[in-house]
């Protein structure tokens, strides 16, 4: 066992975890932030999205070790528009999927603000790219929803850019 220091939420943590435990099993198990969902735990699905300080990643892939003093945010956690316009929007339907499509789709809009471009983006030097419907879906693209509810995420999402 070893002492890990996790920030998460803006609270430090202190636990004692097995140098193999995933940071998802972690949030879960030992933090018992629940909001973040295991899927597939293979990296395909998405569920299990959070966000480390400010990037998006699958905490199934990753081992919590990694992770000591970097600023971890969950769904816990997060407090955006976002999560009213998929309310509003129908972004979700039986909301399994939906804790990692908002926090993807949050560490989405700040890559697309730091001006990193997607597989389609037409213009890899534009200073700005247009955040069609099309770059949406590309950039969403590593989060499922069995339930396809994607008009509605894709719709919020929009909404929160204009």
């Amino acid at each position: 066992m070893v002492e890990v220091r996790i920030r998460v939420n803006g609270t430090t943590e202190v636990v004692d975890l097995e140098p193999r435990v995933s940071l998802l099993d972690a949030l879960r198990e030992q933090l018992g932030l629940t909001g973040t969902k295991k899927g597939c735990n293979q990296g395909a699905c998405g569920a299990c999205t959070v966000l480390v300080d400010g990037e998006r990643i699958n905490s199934c892939l990753t081992l919590a070790v990694q992770y000591s003093g970097r600023e971890i945010t969950t769904i816990e956690g997060v407090d955006h528009p976002l999560q009213a316009a998929f309310v509003k929007n129908d972004g979700f339907q039986c909301g399994y999927c939906t804790s990692g499509q908002i926090c993807s789709a949050i560490g989405m809009l700040a890559e697309h603000d730091a001006g990193m471009p997607s597989a389609v983006t037409e213009h890899l030097c534009a200073p700005e790219t247009e955040l069609s419907n099309g770059e949406i879906r590309e950039r969403m693209s590593g989060n499922l929803c069995r339930c396809g509810a994607y008009n509605g995420i894709a719709d919020s999402i929009q909404e929160v850019t204009r």
